[in-house]
């Protein structure tokens, strides 16, 4: 049986561990932190969206963020300041704004195909994840902005996802404690949400009993190529017949040290979960679960008791800095559009989104052929990733039968 290593514990990482093993591989999944999905998997904005698979690369997004660059509370913020990764990085992400149409309905068909492989991962390990199917609806409040939503809704048409435009009385009547300058909106029946920290630990102590063995609170400090495999060192060095690196923002370092370039960088994006501790607070909390597209910010309901906002994009390097001014937008959102919500007792969170800088997940083989990636999901990790573990999982097994079939032609050979 083929040994892999994965690297990161995160959604990418566990999912990918997930469809090794089902695949018949020996997988260990190494991570620094002492529990899966404690980084960019642990307090994301909570939805499975494939009504959100839009790619960032336009003119419009270039030119708010030459805008807001001096807002510190600004949905988009670039830190001025230069770097070489920073300007490579937004060359790269200029030079794919004529993709733009075509990985939009390249990642809505990625999401729409990742449910099937969501549903069989959840069913299969049992793991309750305060999932709730009540669909997405995304709102708007200026003309120009669902102008541009209908223009998006036929690029995820073409993807394969189904999304109904409403008027704003459809819109209220979907979730009625809302509150605004609401305009009209668009409806996806069949994205969903979730709590993404315990679906990741859910799966990951599932898979635990299937054989998968987790070396968490483990730092990988180097990696080695050699002839006969590849060595992980963490005090101990480990030698495993391949790899797949899935290691978030860390998957760059991972990259270079193994031969390869996956420009990924740290897309800081913040969340906040307001506990709804009263009553009066449950029931003036959203049930649906929200985008609003001008202000860049999601909520989803999990369970009674929380209310996840999650949004924004700020460029300012590997900084996992909790930032009182970009936090505050959220709050500010939540008592506008919600106002008998108490916003008394939320608890802040920020983490580094994953991104390559034409918006699309790196899935496949490295220059080496034991060396594998499945990373750079950017805000879109749980959503895309049942689908992108199992494409990279069906590569990794396509590898090892092809090297198993010449091994026993040779052994035949051999033996003649």
């Amino acid at each position: 049986m083929p040994t892999i290593a994965v690297l990161g514990a995160g959604i990418t990482g566990v999912t990918t561990a997930y469809s090794l093993m089902i695949r018949g591989f020996d997988v260990t999944v190494y991570d620094r932190q002492r529990y899966a999905g404690m980084e960019t998997s642990f307090a994301n904005g909570g939805q499975l969206s494939a009504s959100n698979a839009e790619v960032w690369n336009q003119w419009s997004t270039v030119l708010k963020g030459i805008k807001w660059m001096l807002q510190g509370d600004a949905p988009l913020f670039v830190n001025p300041r230069p770097g070489w990764h920073k300007v490579s990085w937004m060359t790269e992400f200029l030079a794919n704004i004529p993709r733009y149409k075509t990985n939009t309905v390249r990642t809505a068909r990625m999401a729409v195909a990742a449910r099937v492989g969501l549903a069989e991962m959840a069913e299969k390990s049992g793991v309750d994840f305060d999932f709730s199917p009540a669909g997405i609806l995304h709102f708007y409040k200026a003309e120009k902005d669902l102008k541009h939503a209908r223009m998006v809704n036929d690029l995820l048409a073409e993807g394969g996802l189904e999304r109904r435009e409403l008027t704003v009385d459809e819109v209220m009547a979907r979730e009625p404690a809302l509150r605004g300058d609401i305009i009209g909106g668009f409806w996806t029946e069949s994205d969903s949400t979730g709590d993404i920290h315990k679906f990741t630990m859910g799966l990951a102590r599932w898979l635990e009993t299937q054989g998968v063995t987790f070396r968490l609170g483990v730092p990988v400090t180097d990696l080695h190529l050699r002839d006969d495999g590849v060595y992980v060192e963490c005090g101990d060095e480990t030698r495993f017949d391949g790899i797949v690196v899935s290691a978030g923002v860390a998957s760059r370092k991972f990259a270079q040290i193994l031969g390869d370039r996956v420009n990924i960088y740290p897309v800081k994006g913040y969340s906040i979960t307001v506990n709804l501790d009263d009553a009066a607070s449950q029931g003036a909390a959203p049930t649906t679960s929200l985008l609003d597209d001008k202000a860049k910010i999601v909520s989803s309901r999990l369970g009674l008791n929380r209310l996840r906002i999650a949004g924004t994009a700020e460029f300012n390097g590997e900084n996992r800095d909790i930032l009182e001014r970009r936090v505050r937008p959220l709050v500010a959102w939540c008592e506008t559009h919600f106002p008998d919500v108490s916003t008394e007792n939320y608890v802040p969170w920020a983490g580094l989104r994953p991104m390559m800088p034409n918006m699309m997940p790196r899935v496949g083989p490295g220059k080496n052929d034991r060396v594998f990636y499945n990373t750079g999901h950017g805000h879109l990790g749980w959503t895309l990733s049942p689908a992108t573990a199992d494409v990279i999982g069906a590569a990794v097994a396509a590898r090892f039968r092809r090297n198993t079939t010449a091994q026993d032609k040779t052994a035949t050979l051999q033996d003649a």
